[in-house]
Order: C-alpha cells, then structure tokens, then sequence
C-alpha cells in the first residue's frame, strides 16, 4: 500500500458513472418494477453502497475508508434502451475515494445483470469511468478536461517517487 501518513486530512469526494443496456422490454421490467426478483434498481443501491464501503476488501492494496457519504442514482435512458448509474462517494481522510465510486457503480450494474439475467443475457456494460474527484493535494479533477500542472504546495519539500 502506499504509505499516506504524511498527507493531511481533507474533504474528499468522488463521482463515478456506468451504464448497463439491454433489450427495451427489459429497460421496460425494470422501469415498471415487474422484474422477478423485485425491485432492481432499489437492490441495486443497496448493493452499490455495501461495495463502497467494503471496496477495501475487493481491491488489493486499497486503503479501508471510512466513508461520510455514499450516494447512488440510476437514470432511465429509453432512448440508447438503457440504465446509467452515478454513484457519489465522500470522506475526510488523507486518500480519496475515487475506488470507492468506481466500485459501487460496477456493483449496481453487476446487479441489475443479475437480477435480470433470465430475460436478457445479453446487457452490456459500458462507460464505467471517473466523472469527478475533489480534494487533496491535486485539487479538482473532471473528465474531459485537460490534466492541469500540479503546483508543489508552499513550504513542502516534493517526495520522491516510489
């Protein structure tokens, strides 16, 4: 693991984003709450939230977090016939919480598979990326922009790369 014992303890909160399609009879299921195995997208947020907070068990070397927040929102796309998941995660701590998004939105849709697997073997994952970090030394970081310089902070010596 790396070692963040040095770093000071900011507000830390990251976005995350993933979408699952499939067929329109089953974006229909799901939408109407007639999915066999109950709600999806409320089993759904559950799911997302146990993962967040247990992301340290999931991902090798990832720091244990205790999370202030975790937020999970889906989104009926019936258009691209679809269900686009943005998960929020939050801390005060000296790392962020970029893992802790990222796995929760792959949790949701994980589910979502799962719950409607029988019907459609067919959904697919798409998209499952990093919206938005916040916090730490680095600032504010948004996908699409373009990677800012990083300023050394007064009066810190630069430590050096392992």
């Amino acid at each position: 693991m790396v070692d963040v014992a040095d770093k000071r303890a900011t507000q830390r909160v990251a976005r995350a984003a993933g979408r699952i399609r499939m067929r329109p009879a089953t974006l229909r299921q799901i939408a109407a709450g007639g999915a066999k195995k109950g709600d999806v997208l409320g089993v759904a947020r559950v799911a997302a939230i146990q993962a967040a907070k247990r992301t340290s068990e999931l991902i090798p070397l990832c720091h244990p977090l205790a999370l202030s927040h975790v937020s999970v929102d889906f989104i009926v796309e019936r258009k691209s016939s679809s269900v686009r998941c943005v998960a929020t995660a939050a801390t005060v701590g000296p790392t962020g919480v970029e893992m802790e998004a990222l796995t929760a939105v792959a949790a949701a849709l994980l589910t979502i598979y799962d719950m409607c697997k029988a019907v459609d073997r067919g959904m697919r994952f798409e998209d499952i990326r990093l919206l938005e970090k916040l916090g730490g030394r680095s600032g504010r970081w948004t996908a699409g922009t373009r990677a800012r310089s990083r300023r050394k902070p007064p009066g810190r010596p630069d430590k050096p790369a392992q």
